[in-house]
């Protein structure tokens, strides 16, 4: 099996912080269906989150996933490649909680990304 993540990344600054990402999508509804098709929102609220700084998912360099469920982590696994397009990937931690304020949630993410220069490019070599 292919790892997701990286075990340890070093990242120029300044650093973007992104709050917890729900699967609420813009008009204010819960991503319907599993939760493959949250982690799917919640990929596309950090894109959201990410742009006001002119950043984007490559600028990630640390990821926080919150599930509900443990047995969800599939579901993580299938979205990743659709997002994290980019090598190498963040680094990411996986905790599982027993809920959240919404009941719907399965899935919440958080991440801390690299305000993006003119490279376009994060890892310090």
């Amino acid at each position: 099996m292919t790892k997701s993540h990286r075990d340890a990344v070093l990242v120029d600054g300044p650093l973007i912080f992104v709050a917890g990402q729900t699967p609420d999508s813009a008009d204010g509804g819960v991503a319907a269906g599993d939760a493959v098709e949250q982690v799917r929102q919640v990929f596309r609220n950090v894109e959201v989150a990410l742009a006001e700084y002119g950043a984007d998912l490559r600028h990630l360099a640390k990821l926080t996933y919150y599930l509900r469920h443990n047995t969800d982590l599939e579901a993580i696994d299938e979205v990743i490649p659709e997002f994290l397009v980019h090598d190498p990937r963040p680094v990411a931690t996986v905790v599982e909680v027993s809920g959240f304020v919404d009941a719907r949630h399965l899935v919440q993410l958080d991440g801390v990304a690299r305000l993006p220069r003119g490279d376009r490019s994060i890892w310090v070599t």
